[in-house]
């Protein structure tokens, strides 16, 4: 499970202006039309074709957990395309992103501060920029520890640093130990 990859995703999906299929058929036949064949649909749900014909004729309407829950994955990673697009455009260009985390936060500083980590629950609005590059990271597949260093640059910049105005001397920003973590846009 990818906490910050997931959070972003989630982030984007509060923008859809209609809700995704829930029941299986429905799901089924959405992902049939978008992947232009049962074929596809099958390879890619780990079934065979012949299950998700069934599916798609509502002869099976109860997915085993596992199934339910990659096909609700795909389901949702494919609705509203052009709406998911917008949303990060707009994130990227003008709006930025809002990050709202609990976690252990600290950071490396010179001799004689206090950069001891603590619990933190922040709630910041990040510039556009670190939108951009927390969107571009995730479509290059980028893990969660490149996530997670990229908000945290984010974090001393705008948190620590505010732009510039103070704690000009930090050098890094430890964010560990995550208790709750949610993206806006």
């Amino acid at each position: 499970m990818s906490t910050f990859g997931d959070g972003l995703d989630k982030a984007v999906q509060k923008a859809f202006t209609r809700p995704a299929p829930k029941s299986a058929g429905a799901q089924m036949r959405y992902l049939v039309k978008q992947c232009k064949g049962t074929k596809a649909v099958a390879q890619m749900l780990r079934i065979s074709q012949r299950t998700v014909e069934r599916y798609v004729k509502n002869q099976i309407k109860k997915p085993r957990p596992d199934l339910a829950a990659r096909l609700d994955a795909e389901v949702k990673k494919q609705w509203q395309p052009q709406i998911r697009a917008k949303a990060k455009e707009k994130a990227v260009t003008t709006g930025g992103i809002v990050i709202d985390t609990r976690a252990r936060l600290g950071y490396t500083a010179p001799i004689g501060s206090t950069d001891q980590d603590r619990i933190r629950h922040l709630t910041v609005a990040l510039p556009p920029v670190y939108a951009a590059r927390l969107f571009e990271a995730q479509e290059r597949g980028a893990g969660d520890a490149r996530l997670q260093e990229i908000a945290a640059e984010a974090l001393k910049e705008v948190y620590f640093q505010d732009g510039g105005r103070s704690a000009g001397s930090l050098e890094e920003v430890r964010f560990t130990d995550i208790e709750h973590l949610e993206f806006g846009l």
